[in-house]
């Protein structure tokens, strides 16, 4: 009976270890292709895992913040029950989190033509960018980054296509293009670091980080339905590495980016960004 007991005591940490318990099951059957049917744009399973973090986020508030003072040993055990609480928000905040859960490969590639105005925004903002540079750093700008149209274009349509009709060989073509698209980014981010104007070398890099962040999403999404061997054999042609051009990228604007597009809190964002970053790199981008 102690069980009970304790669920009557401490009802906050017995919701909180219940929504975790929900969140982690989620993501269990995600990962495993289950998902109890359709909610609006997602499953059903999706859907309980995001509702039962949210509640989570809402058990945070401190209790004790009002009311009358408590004496020393209930406010101990209040104590106590908030850092049990915390505990559990870290948990939290270490599941699975949306792009990289596992996802049925039809779902990826929805969340992959769900960055397309986004890539197709920021390979603009980069179009437009060499007429603010210094007149002799615009042609090398514009040389470096030539090639974005044509691959961000073919990269939506390969990730319409597999979305259509999720075959092994609209897999692989949507493999090979997302690692070529960021081929092109971390090379004209090399180049533009390279840049000796201050000013122009800012404006390089500021244009240039959206379209590496877009860029990283997608291929951790693409990572996630993607067996080790084909992961392998993605990295294998990544030869311009991101542990190279790390040092110009700016983690809060991915983080930005990555909150604005998902709806989400900067927490989780960050959580997101630093998980798809250790992907890549222990993959071998």
């Amino acid at each position: 009976m102690k069980p009970i007991a304790n669920i009557w005591q401490h009802p906050r940490t017995s919701v909180a270890g219940l929504l975790i318990s929900i969140a982690t099951i989620s993501g269990v059957l995600a990962q495993q292709g289950v998902t109890l049917g359709k909610a609006g744009s997602g499953t059903v399973v999706s859907l309980a895992g995001a509702l039962a973090t949210a509640v989570l986020g809402l058990l945070a508030k401190d209790p004790g913040q009002s009311g009358p003072q408590q004496s020393p040993a209930k406010s101990s055990s209040a104590s106590s029950s908030t850092a049990k609480l915390g505990a559990w928000m870290l948990i939290a905040l270490l599941l699975p989190l949306p792009w990289l859960e596992g996802c049925s490969g039809k779902s990826v590639a929805q969340d992959i033509v769900n960055w397309t105005p986004s890539l197709e925004s920021a390979v603009a903002t980069v179009d437009s960018t060499a007429s603010l540079l210094a007149p002799a750093d615009a042609p090398v700008f514009t040389a470096a980054t030539s090639g974005f149209d044509a691959a961000s274009s073919l990269l939506v349509a390969q990730a319409r296509a597999y979305l259509a009709n999720p075959t092994a060989s609209a897999l692989t073509q949507l493999q090979a293009q997302v690692v070529a698209l960021q081929q092109q980014v971390n090379a004209a981010l090399l180049s533009a670091s390279r840049i000796v104007d201050a000013a122009s070398q800012q404006h390089a890099i500021a244009a240039l980080q959206a379209v590496a962040t877009i860029v990283s999403a997608i291929l951790s999404l693409v990572q996630s339905i993607s067996s080790k061997a084909q992961v392998a054999q993605m990295a294998a042609r990544s030869t311009v590495k991101l542990s190279a051009v790390a040092p110009y990228l700016d983690r809060s604007r991915a983080v930005q980016l990555v909150a604005a597009h998902y709806a989400e809190p900067a927490a989780a964002a960050e959580a997101q960004v630093a998980r798809a970053e250790q992907a890549e790199r222990q993959a071998g981008f």
